[in-house]
């Protein structure tokens, strides 16, 4: 019988503290327990820090691939995903960390044995224990990102009107279909992303993962969110939260800049073109605080 394959590719830009922990704990609880043939592969956005060298140093098993400048997220991504040869693969950030719950065998086992489901994302915990909502997502219609954005779904998180976003009418202690999962921590089979297509690189930071599992629902693929599997994510730390105010500016005006791209490619050609420019004012307002 054929051993089983799988690729974990993960995208690093600076932060070499987390990067570490993430290697090392992939080694630990995953890597030095499993019988599946893994190929892990990190592509480095041009970091200003030694990162590269800290990873050919300390991890001799990861396959490196040095960019010569930032392609963002989903263009980094992309440059390992076409060269990926295994059954499944993985996209993990370098700001999780796996401990004895991070069993992503068992993601693997609901690839092998459900062929509907395209795409499988665990649950994924911040440092404080609570849940990173980003794992269990809805589409962001018009409606739901209002509520999200007026924090209706805050006051309300069980009222499915308003909480289409994050879904907290959903029982988050059982395994079941979402809309969208987090590119953080998301497992796919591999002759599943060669028929949907690989990240769409006009999303340069953010979106990219909700684009993708929209294209693999629109492909008639399921996408399933399975809390018998965690992951720890320090979130954002490469991100808006991160301490240089220069990385955090970027990442925050990426971040309402992706939101106008998404409505662009899925939702423009459905509402007259004021609504484009009513959705433009709006988020410059949350962009700039105002």
């Amino acid at each position: 019988m054929k051993k089983r394959s799988l690729t974990i590719v993960i995208v690093s830009y600076n932060g070499s503290f987390w990067l570490k922990k993430t290697l090392q704990s992939l080694q630990e609880y995953y890597l030095s327990a499993t019988a599946t043939k893994v190929r892990v592969m990190l592509v480095d956005n041009h970091s200003s820090e030694d990162v590269v060298e800290m990873v050919k140093a300390d991890f001799s098993w990861v396959e490196v691939i040095s960019l010569p400048e930032n392609r963002g997220f989903a263009g980094a991504n992309n440059v390992a995903l076409k060269l990926v040869k295994s059954d499944y693969v993985m996209l993990l950030n370098p700001d999780t960390q796996l401990d004895e719950r991070s069993q992503l065998d068992r993601l693997l086992d609901r690839l092998q044995d459900e062929p509907q489901i395209g795409m499988i994302g665990p649950c994924l915990l911040l440092t404080d224990g609570r849940m990173d909502m980003a794992c269990h997502r809805g589409e962001p219609t018009l409606w739901a990102s209002l509520c999200y954005f007026l924090k209706l779904e805050k006051l309300f998180p069980r009222w499915r009107l308003v909480n289409g976003y994050h879904r907290q009418d959903f029982d988050l202690k059982t395994s079941h279909q979402v809309d969208a999962i987090s590119g953080a921590a998301m497992m796919i089979r591999t002759e599943t992303m060669a028929e949907v297509g690989f990240l769409d690189e006009r999303f340069f930071l953010y979106a990219e993962d909700l684009d993708w599992c929209k294209r693999f629902r629109d492909a008639g693929y399921q996408i399933w969110y399975e809390p018998a599997v965690t992951i720890i994510h320090h979130k954002n730390k490469t991100g808006i939260a991160n301490q240089d105010a220069k990385i955090s500016g970027a990442s925050r005006q990426h971040f309402f800049n992706t939101m106008l791209q998404y409505y662009d490619k899925h939702y423009a050609q459905q509402y007259p073109k004021w609504m484009r420019q009513l959705l433009r004012v709006f988020l410059f307002v949350k962009r700039e605080g105002i």
